[in-house]
């Protein structure tokens, strides 16, 4: 063999060996907790996306979103980190950023324009410290009423407008045989419920006052003691099978025609498309409450800090990925949430999408989430007192609002 020959040959397995390093590189361990039908359909998306895009996805999938950030702040804290990690949008990260454990995306923020084509509370909830260090996917509505509407119209009854009007109709409901209310019987879907009644019942400015502002005086209105007697009269509207049962076998419920229905955000009709079903069809989408407003929250990604240039230049190609307009349409269509980009069209996305992005068009129509408002020990300690009080019926309001009070006062 030539010199000549030995060089080139030299030189072509070099290049090979480097650029199966670089392909092998883009291999990206993602750490999420969708694993419904719904959930693994749409993450699905992000993954054939990433594939097409060059990239391994390898997919670590943990049920329950505390199990999940629980191993994944674990393994970042031991120096073994993912290389991307779902959380919701709000404050879930607020400790990693602040021990220097997540990279920040400024760069891509400002490049993307992130700023002007996000709705300002989930930027805001997004930025710390002036900048972004975590990359919004999707808004999630956290307070719709999914209804099935064989049984409404069988039983010659309209979907609930109000609160007080769900309590009349799910009697009415609930006389016929029928379950009112299924509900996923786990303290995080309780509470969710009461997020709701709070919303429709006492408005956007005490929802903010109870969870982000935390004002004492607010629990003196009679908007939320109301508020209060609503959620305690829907026990008797949900089955006796409720207790530890998850929130997607309770929209089962609602898709199998056994309930009317099912108080959840925007994610279950994932469900419901997995199912098969259409939205305006086999089941209905609607914001109970006397001026209905969106609790709007969703989920983010975030990426570990690394030096290793190759990981870096992966979680470059997965934040391209996350947002790409095509992807966002697809994945959203797919989560049951809508695009976090607000430049995206979503005529093509079902009715209850369409409502969702036209609600939110009104920024007074936008109500930030609890995961937004409060930090996570005061969540947890209302999410008790909810609980306590809903598996409580001989529990009084005034006990429940003493409770309250309390954790308004001890938590931090």
């Amino acid at each position: 063999m030539s010199m000549k020959t030995r060089v080139s040959a030299y030189t072509l397995s070099v290049a090979l060996v480097c650029s199966t390093g670089a392909f092998a590189q883009q291999k990206a361990e993602v750490l999420h907790w969708w694993t419904s039908a719904g959930e693994s359909a749409s993450v699905r998306v992000f993954a054939d996306q990433f594939t097409k895009a060059g990239g391994t996805w390898v997919d670590n999938a943990i049920a329950g979103g505390v199990n999940a950030r629980t191993a994944g702040i674990n393994r970042m804290v031991g120096g073994n980190p993912p290389t991307m990690m779902q959380f919701n949008t709000g404050k879930q990260f607020d400790e990693l950023v602040s021990n220097d454990l997540l990279r920040d995306v400024d760069a891509q923020a400002k490049a993307g324009k992130w700023r002007e084509i996000m709705p300002k509370p989930i930027v805001d909830a997004t930025v710390r410290n002036g900048k972004f260090y975590a990359v919004p996917v999707n808004i999630h509505g956290q307070n719709w009423m999914f209804y099935n509407t064989k049984i409404f119209a069988d039983a010659g009854l309209q979907p609930p407008k109000t609160f007080p009007e769900l309590i009349e109709t799910g009697e009415k409901l609930k006389a016929k045989g029928v379950i009112p209310i299924a509900l996923g019987g786990q303290p995080t879907w309780e509470h969710n419920l009461f997020r709701a009644v709070l919303v429709g019942t006492g408005g956007a400015d005490m929802f903010r006052q109870f969870y982000g502002v935390r004002k004492p005086d607010v629990l003196k209105d009679p908007k939320f003691k109301q508020s209060v007697e609503l959620f305690g009269k829907m026990r008797g509207l949900v089955d006796p099978g409720s207790p530890g049962r998850n929130w997607n076998d309770a929209t089962a419920l609602v898709i199998t025609n056994k309930a009317a229905m099912h108080f959840n955000g925007d994610w279950a009709k994932g469900e419901f498309t997995a199912a098969g079903q259409t939205p305006g069809k086999e089941y209905g989408c609607t914001l109970v409450g006397d001026s209905p407003k969106e609790v709007i929250g969703g989920d983010v990604f975030v990426f570990p800090t690394t030096k290793d240039k190759a990981a870096l230049a992966t979680q470059d190609k997965l934040i391209e990925v996350l947002l790409d307009p095509a992807t966002q349409l697809a994945f959203n269509m797919k989560k049951g949430s809508i695009p976090v980009r607000m430049d995206v069209d979503v005529s093509s996305m079902d009715i209850c999408a369409q409502r969702s992005s036209a609600v939110l068009k009104d920024p007074a129509n936008q109500v930030e989430s609890m995961e937004m408002l409060t930090t996570p020990n005061f969540q947890g300690a209302i999410q008790d007192a909810v609980t306590q009080y809903w598996n409580t019926p001989t529990m009084t309001v005034d006990t429940f609002i003493e409770k309250v009070t309390n954790a308004m006062r001890d938590a931090t």
